[in-house]
């Protein structure tokens, strides 16, 4: 084990509901179907694994919870609320079309769509039991980020809150926007995710706005102007899981759609999907976000970085703001 890859744990470690916090993890990949992925997770952490269809498989009952292996997109699988397919008569064959139809869709997506094993949440402590599951997915051939021109893919992590404070919820906000070109170029995130823009940053205006000193509101001002800047899910760490789960009826009052649920968790996007990488993991990328974690916590550090931040990106000449990240980051470890 390299010191990279040793499971460090953030300040908090204690969730809102006061038991140990935890991480869900999402991990696209390309190259290996559903079946093949599903069967791999059964033997690490055992449960029993079922399809739901040629390219949406289920694993219940591991040591961990129930995970899901699928093609990330809705128009290769039957909708969750539909009906069972009938067997018989003209709504037989009409079932029995459609299901052949999204079969051959998913079978032609999977060429640039992809796939995603989608793991149940797991206490920090055991985030490193999930290294087993990126050498099976080596093991079977699995293409990652940079395999593929094509490949704009992601590892998304969603650590839980460890309270609602909303002073607490913007510190961590704020060190992630004060840390995004420093995570930027360490992770050395892969064009093809830049031009998708799927994890993009967030727009300078609102930076300036939520890193000002006096800048500190009330949970319904932080969520209001979280939404007038960024009525999108595409960004590096989506809020908008969480602040639907802390206010489901003033978010879905400007962002009416339903593919968003909520969730009491940071949707952490920016990571790419390095599997083929022999020194890069899960663990790797957790450790980054626990130093967003470690910042927030220093208050005093966020606030001097915020006004070096805005004065560094009005000036005409400005700093490499990557490398003066790390020596904040040095000299306040």
């Amino acid at each position: 084990m390299t010191s990279l890859s040793r499971l460090r744990m953030p300040p908090r470690g204690t969730s809102f509901e006061n038991r140990p916090r935890r991480v869900g993890v999402e991990i696209e990949f390309a190259a290996v179907g559903a079946g093949k992925v599903a069967r791999r997770i059964a033997d690490l952490y055992g449960g029993d694994y079922r399809r739901d269809d040629p390219h949406r498989y289920r694993i219940e009952g591991t040591r961990f919870g129930d995970f899901v292996v699928e093609l990330d997109t809705q128009y290769a699988h039957r909708a969750p609320d539909s009906p069972a397919p009938s067997s018989t008569g003209l709504q037989g064959f009409m079932d029995t079309f459609s299901d052949a139809m999204r079969e051959m869709y998913g079978d032609i997506g999977s060429l640039v769509i992809p796939y995603e094993v989608v793991c149940p949440p797991i206490e920090f402590a055991d985030l490193g039991e999930l290294e087993a599951l990126i050498g099976a997915l080596r093991e079977e051939g699995a293409q990652g980020t940079r395999d593929n021109l094509l490949h704009a893919f992601g590892v998304q992590l969603n650590p839980e809150i460890a309270t609602r404070d909303p002073n607490w919820i913007l510190a961590i906000l704020k060190a992630e926007i004060l840390l995004s070109e420093w995570l930027r170029a360490i992770i050395s995130v892969d064009m093809a995710r830049r031009i998708m823009a799927f994890a993009d940053p967030f727009p300078q205006a609102y930076a300036h706005k939520i890193l000002s000193d006096e800048y500190w509101p009330d949970r319904d001002a932080l969520i209001d102007d979280y939404l007038i800047h960024n009525p999108t899910r595409n960004r590096e760490v989506d809020m908008l899981p969480l602040f639907l789960w802390l206010d489901e009826q003033r978010v879905r009052a400007k962002i009416p759609g339903k593919l968003v649920k909520p969730r009491p968790t940071f949707h952490y996007r920016l990571p790419d999907a390095n599997i083929r990488q022999a020194h890069w993991g899960v663990t790797l990328e957790w450790n980054r976000w626990c130093v967003v974690e470690r910042l927030a916590e220093d208050r005093e550090a966020l606030a001097e970085m915020g006004r070096a931040y805005i004065d560094n990106d009005i000036s005409i000449l400005s700093e490499d703001w990557a490398l003066r990240c790390t020596e904040w980051l040095i000299l306040n470890k």
